[in-house]
């Protein structure tokens, strides 16, 4: 009988780890070692707010950042709010929530409804922030126009417009807003989701020495 042939074990071949190419979606690792937190504070929005007024379309620009920072929302949100959604009468936003959460209806402060009627007297769309051509702003050209402004404002780390949903419960939760309050306001299915904002607030901690 003849001898069967000597089997050579094939030699793994090192894997190089190749860096991520131009335009794709970097390493979650990278992205969380250049956020220092998820959230801004409302100096920050502040100075986001003053940057966004120095524009082209300074009265949208500056409308939208207030908003999604004092009502909580989303860009999504943002992007499809209506002026069906506008009481100018008794002053009111009635938001619209996506993800699974509720809707509800805030009450507009003056310096929300004084541009807000602007801006629906030269408004041709059923959209409230419409682009340069006239159609609804985009969450992806918000998004890109929030990190410009970012940089303007000299903020230390790149800002997305989720920053200003997370600022505005950790805003409300500081000034001791209760978590069903604040639960609802933000429109959260769960309490669960509310908590993060409530934990943090250290006025829960104020007078405990006296």
């Amino acid at each position: 009988m003849a001898r069967s042939a000597k089997v050579v074990p094939l030699k793994r071949s090192k894997r190089t780890r190749k860096s991520p190419v131009s335009g794709t979606v970097p390493n979650r690792k990278a992205n969380d070692a250049l956020r220092t937190r998820s959230h801004l504070t409302e100096k920050e929005v502040e100075r986001l707010l003053k940057v966004a007024k120095q524009g082209r379309y300074g009265q949208r620009d500056h409308l939208m950042v207030l908003m999604a920072f004092r009502h909580g929302l989303r860009v999504s949100e943002l992007c499809d709010l209506q002026w069906t959604d506008i009481e100018f009468r008794r002053g009111t936003v009635h938001v619209r929530r996506l993800k699974g959460s509720k809707d509800s209806t805030h009450y507009l402060e003056a310096d929300e409804s004084r541009p807000l009627k602007v801006l629906h007297k030269a408004s041709e769309s059923r959209y409230v922030f419409t682009s340069e051509r006239g159609g609804p702003m985009s969450a992806a050209g918000f998004r890109k126009q929030l990190a410009r402004w970012g940089v303007k404002a000299k903020l230390r780390f790149p800002v997305n417009p989720h920053m200003l949903r997370h600022a505005c419960g950790y805003a409300l939760a500081n000034r001791g807003m209760d978590t069903r309050s604040l639960q609802a306001y933000l429109g959260h299915a769960s309490i669960v989701h509310t908590v993060r904002y409530t934990e943090m607030s250290p006025t829960r901690f104020k007078g405990i020495w006296h």
